[in-house]
């Protein structure tokens, strides 16, 4: 277990690292200024002169991704361009509001998406698998960004019933809490629960044809047992991956829905970054994607573990 938790952590290095690097190179070729950017065009040629060197622009992009690196590795991930802040006090400002939402909806996607879709597939062609399997697949089909909108008009600018933006914690006040979180929460869940009741319906059709079902119910056991104890376990391993990409996925895939109901989290902050070509901020917010998305795959292959004992370590 040591030996594979170390080889996965130096695995999980090398992957940052070349995120990193291509990162720092793709935003030092791109071909916009981020002196006008960040001041306008109005600057004066002896104030570009001054900014373009205080920010290391004259340096090449090698030089300066090696600098960047040399402070990282002391705990320093630079000053923002735009807010003249350290990078690790903007983060922490932002990232605990997108894990917060990411983790709650994994939790809301994970027992509902299992559930619809261990109903589908006990109740194979009837009405109830008809009904869940259609819904799934039209909400996997419309992306989160659209359902955001068309909810943002009906609830907010026309019925006027909840609020169109803003998050606050639910230990700071829990009424506002709930009515600011149901929208993007609803969004952000549809797309994993409907992808979840799919691979689980799939999952467990082909446990249940497999041959030791089949035995199972010729020794007369009760088939709620059968579903629990054999299909349901057996057909686990293909649902955890999706949970587990499903969880990576959603740090960096809530930017959208960040920025329809204005949730003051990464995605946010990372679509000004961009904008503003703030380069300390973009390669934070990269980093820190790839490393949670790094933490979230091996939380899953430690669940195939605990899943289904015949997969080894080795």
């Amino acid at each position: 277990m040591g030996k594979y938790i170390l080889k996965r952590l130096l695995q999980m290095i090398v992957v940052m690292f070349l995120v990193s690097f291509l990162t720092y190179v793709l935003i030092g070729i791109m071909p916009r200024d981020p002196i006008y950017s960040l001041y306008g065009s109005d600057v004066t040629p002896a104030e570009y002169e001054v900014i373009y060197h205080r920010m290391g622009l004259d340096k090449p992009v090698i030089v300066r991704y090696f600098n960047w690196l040399v402070n990282f590795f002391k705990g320093d991930l630079g000053t923002s361009y735009a807010y003249h802040m350290p990078v690790m006090e903007i983060i922490g400002q932002k990232i605990g509001v997108t894990l917060y939402l990411s983790i709650v909806s994994t939790l809301i996607s994970f027992p509902l998406g299992m559930l619809f879709g261990i109903i589908t597939a006990v109740k194979r062609g009837k009405w109830q698998d008809t009904t869940l399997t259609l819904v799934a697949n039209i909400s996997a089909s419309i992306p989160g960004f659209v359902i955001a909108i068309a909810l943002l008009f009906l609830f907010c600018i026309n019925w006027k019933i909840l609020p169109s933006r803003g998050f606050t914690f639910p230990w700071e006040n829990f009424g506002d809490h709930i009515r600011q979180i149901i929208l993007p929460m609803f969004c952000l869940s549809l797309g994993g629960i409907a992808g979840i009741t799919r691979q689980t319906r799939s999952s467990m059709l082909e446990a249940m044809r497999q041959d030791y079902v089949r035995t199972a119910r010729s020794k007369g056991l009760q088939e709620n047992y059968i579903i629990s104890k054999h299909v349901l376990r057996n057909g686990l391993i293909p649902i955890i991956t999706l949970i587990g990409g499903r969880l990576a996925g959603m740090i960096g895939g809530s930017v959208f829905i960040e920025n329809v109901f204005s949730i003051p989290g990464m995605g946010t902050l990372m679509v000004n970054s961009v904008n503003q070509i703030d380069v300390p901020v973009i390669q934070a917010c990269v980093l820190m994607t790839s490393g949670c998305m790094c933490l979230a795959f091996f939380i899953t292959d430690m669940l195939y573990l605990a899943v289904d004992p015949r997969i080894s370590l080795k």
